[in-house]
């Protein structure tokens, strides 16, 4: 049977290219045999379906799948998403000749480890190339300046606390292991402390504008993502709740972390008021 996903596969490696080239695709893989014999596209994996969709479309418009690719260099990112047991998904999405360099730099950078004898395995020796090449911590043993933010109370610094800490970008995590962070980090720790009951001490400014160390305040203290309901967008703005031509203070009570879409649409509401 065609799968559900094997049909998205095909329409994403064929959506630049115009309906008569989709329809010659669509006979080319997915029509069965003069004898009844399953389409081709039934017996493929979904790797090789993939493939097999986009060398009929390079061959059929080689011109608008070069175009789609350049235009695809413009979303080039790189993300984070949590993962479980205090663990981490750093991805990024970039352009081919890009992507396999890094990943080839790093298969080097493992060969050689194990050939000089480490006892990590491919994958751990990747992964620590990485840190040490992005943070600069491998040049001359030198720790990077990067800034991690573990929200916790004080009660959470003794040996024998249960309590959990927040970590600025990813969530909750054991004090345990929080505590074991401040003692042997690669990173520079910034602790912030909370009452017990999870509340940071309140900062104002006369400014407008939020200060750094207000802005970063509302930023740890929304835990880094929009305060929109329903969007998990991070935070790019610090804005008034109040609006501060209507009185609202640049205190941390009226001030709220927003994404930047969820901060324009705001704007724009309230002018259009």
């Amino acid at each position: 049977l065609f799968s559900q996903w094997q049909a998205t596969i095909l329409a994403r490696e064929t959506a630049c290219l115009s309906l008569d080239d989709r329809r010659v695709i669509d006979h080319e893989l997915c029509a069965t045999g003069p004898g009844g014999e399953p389409a081709r596209a039934v017996a493929m994996g979904l790797r090789q379906l993939e493939n097999a969709a986009k060398k009929l479309a390079i061959s059929l418009d080689q011109a608008s799948v070069v175009a789609r690719a350049a235009n695809a260099a413009k979303d080039r990112r790189v993300s984070l998403r949590p993962a479980p047991d205090t663990m981490t998904w750093l991805g990024a999405l970039l352009p081919v000749k890009d992507g396999v360099a890094v990943f080839a730099a790093l298969d080097r950078a493992a060969n050689a480890a194990r050939a000089a004898g480490d006892e990590r395995s491919r994958g751990q020796v990747m992964a620590d190339t990485l840190v040490d090449r992005i943070t600069g911590r491998e040049a001359a043993g030198a720790k990077p300046r990067v800034e991690v933010k573990i929200v916790m109370t004080a009660d959470a610094l003794s040996n024998d606390s249960e309590q959990t800490a927040m970590v600025e970008g990813y969530g909750p995590v054991p004090a345990t292991w929080a505590r074991e962070a401040l003692a042997d980090a690669d990173v520079f720790i910034r602790r912030l402390f909370t009452d017990p009951a999870g509340q940071l001490v309140a900062m104002e400014s006369r400014s407008r504008k939020a200060p750094d160390g207000l802005a970063e305040f509302i930023t740890t203290r929304d835990g880094g993502v929009c305060r929109t309901n329903g969007c998990d967008a991070p935070i790019r703005n610090i804005d008034h709740i109040q609006r501060h031509t209507d009185g609202g203070t640049t205190s941390a009570e009226n001030l709220q972390g927003l994404c930047e879409r969820c901060n324009l649409d705001g704007e724009f509401s309230t002018l259009a008021a």
